[in-house]
């Protein structure tokens, strides 16, 4: 069974459990409760499975977790919402889900731990120095170390043929999935409008670049200064031309 036919089997087993609720005894204020043992079987092979197919750490999974812990209506009905979220998500080609596990995957995984991985390097023993991602080629730095753990031939900063005249550097080529990664940090001045013209052109010039199938752009906004992250990813996130393009920005807020 693929990911949304398991997903849409769960969110149908969740309109069974809500189908279960008890009305509240008249002048009793409370939360309408639900049948404990279905709710408590739906939530638990909702888990298994977001923890199966994605990891434990996994914004999804955390959401979940966090907005199904009781068996209440709008417990289930937040939980239905997310794995909503998740079925556009695999619909759309975001992810496809670690069990089946392609370099796109480790490359996302990366993506989604990014954040997590510059806090923990500020802090080190003995406030010893360590590598603080203040701009855009600290990202690219850390960024590459990272692509190590999966990827052999990664090959940082080749040249772009040329568009409108001119030529650029692209961050990374993975040699091992056909991959360019382009990675961009936000800052001041770096708003919507202008990271999503940057990215159209990037997109534009790298379609010259026949060597590459797929381009994977990670925006980096650890300040959070985009304002409609997911309305970029998923204008972004399809096929241009000659290549399949995926944008993530990254942390989730």
């Amino acid at each position: 069974m693929d990911n949304t036919s398991k997903i849409d089997k769960l969110i149908e087993k969740a309109k069974e459990v809500l189908k279960t609720h008890t009305p509240n005894p008249p002048n009793v204020i409370g939360f309408p409760t639900l049948d404990d043992e279905k709710f408590t079987s739906w939530k638990t092979q909702c888990i298994n499975y977001l923890e199966t197919e994605l990891s434990s750490d996994n914004i999804y999974v955390k959401e979940f977790k966090d907005k199904v812990s009781k068996g209440y209506i709008s417990s289930v009905e937040s939980g239905v919402g997310i794995l909503k979220a998740l079925k556009e998500d695999f619909d759309d080609g975001t992810f496809k889900g670690i069990n089946n596990k392609t370099p796109i995957n480790d490359i996302t995984n990366i993506i989604d731990n990014f954040h997590n991985i510059v806090r923990q390097l500020r802090s080190r023993h003995d406030n010893r120095n360590t590598l603080d991602v203040s701009d855009e080629y600290d990202v690219q730095d850390l960024f590459h170390a990272l692509l190590l753990q999966y990827f052999k031939d990664v090959r940082p900063e080749e040249w772009t043929p040329s568009y409108a005249g001119k030529s650029a550097r692209m961050d990374f080529i993975i040699k091992d999935c056909d991959t360019i990664v382009e990675t961009k940090m936000t800052r001041k001045g770096l708003g919507d409008k202008e990271l999503g013209d940057q990215l159209l052109v990037d997109i534009a010039r790298y379609n010259e670049y026949h060597n590459c199938s797929t381009l994977i752009c990670f925006v980096y906004d650890p300040d959070g200064r985009i304002s409609n992250p997911r309305g970029i990813e998923k204008d972004l996130s399809h096929r241009h031309g000659n290549l399949d393009v995926i944008c993530f920005v990254r942390p989730r807020y």
